[in-house]
């Protein structure tokens, strides 16, 4: 079993060293480093770099170099993924004795075959809150015989939560604590809509929603403070903490900040990074009040 240590309110900032923090990242770590303050708590830095092949070193680095220079300071050690895949196997071998995943062979590329041809008579194939097609049926419904072939082969699978089987088990509607900036109060759950999500692929022993909680029990997190892009994704979060048994930290959920052509700001898209406004020489005071904080 996971062992929760039991703390004083504790915040996190969880970055992945994938690029550039750029002024979303400092809206988020200033927020959670402030509401510590306030809560007379801890600040905490986590590195998520399970992706292997797209997080560096040197992107890792200039995360710790753009905290300091905003003037924030953080508990150590940092705890960084890619040193407790076991604790994220050990979660998800839980969850496979339960029956409640299951391996999935499908490849992007087929699915997404798979879904053109079914949209092609003008029908829509259902889809998750952030757009992407749900995954079809056919690996949760095979027979345990030929799932077994199947791995005996060494063929490449992920591992996805059977939906309906891991809702009927967790009982009760799910829901959260939410104080952000968009709904408040007691929000429903609604991880049905998600779909049988990834928790497991062969080129990452875990995915976001899986080590997400598992980092956030075994750090005692008690306020999880992130952007609204992730208000919807807490449904899954909140399904996975109670068949896991972990507990349930407090939510709030803040604003985006949008570039001019109105989509968040992204790696990714190249938005300009906390070094270069640094660069610039803009002070830490001044991206605060640009951050509108």
């Amino acid at each position: 079993m996971i062992e929760i240590p039991r703390q004083k309110p504790k915040f996190r900032f969880a970055p992945s060293p994938n690029g550039p923090l750029h002024l979303g990242h400092a809206l988020s770590a200033i927020l959670n480093h402030d509401m510590a303050a306030r809560a007379g708590g801890d600040f905490l830095l986590r590195i998520e770099d399970i992706d292997q092949t797209r997080c560096t070193p040197d992107f890792e680095a200039g995360i710790y170099a753009d905290l300091s220079w905003l003037g924030l300071r953080w508990q150590e050690p940092v705890r960084r993924q890619s040193e407790h895949f076991p604790a994220y196997q050990q979660a998800l071998e839980t969850l496979v004795d339960r029956g409640l995943v299951y391996p999935a062979f499908l490849t992007r590329g087929e699915v997404k075959a798979r879904v053109a041809a079914f949209e092609a008579d003008g029908k829509s194939w259902p889809r998750d809150p952030d757009g992407t097609p749900l995954y079809p049926p056919d690996d949760r419904e095979r027979g345990n015989a030929e799932r077994q072939r199947l791995l005996a082969s060494g063929v490449k699978h992920a591992w996805r939560l059977d939906m309906e089987k891991a809702l009927a088990v967790a009982g009760e509607p799910l829901c959260w604590r939410e104080s952000g900036d968009g709904e408040k109060g007691l929000i429903a759950a609604d991880a049905a809509s998600w779909g049988d999500v990834v928790l497991s692929r062969s080129d990452a022993p875990s995915s976001y929603h899986l080590s997400v909680v598992v980092d956030d029990a075994v750090q005692g997190i008690t306020h999880v403070v992130r952007g609204l892009d992730l208000f919807h994704a807490t449904s899954i979060h909140r399904l996975l903490q109670t068949l896991l048994g972990l507990p349930e930290p407090l939510y709030h959920h803040h604003r985006l900040l949008l570039g001019s052509d109105g989509r968040k700001l992204s790696k990714s898209m190249g938005d300009t990074g906390i070094a270069e406004w640094r660069r610039q020489g803009l002070s830490p005071t001044e991206l605060r009040r640009r951050i509108g904080l």
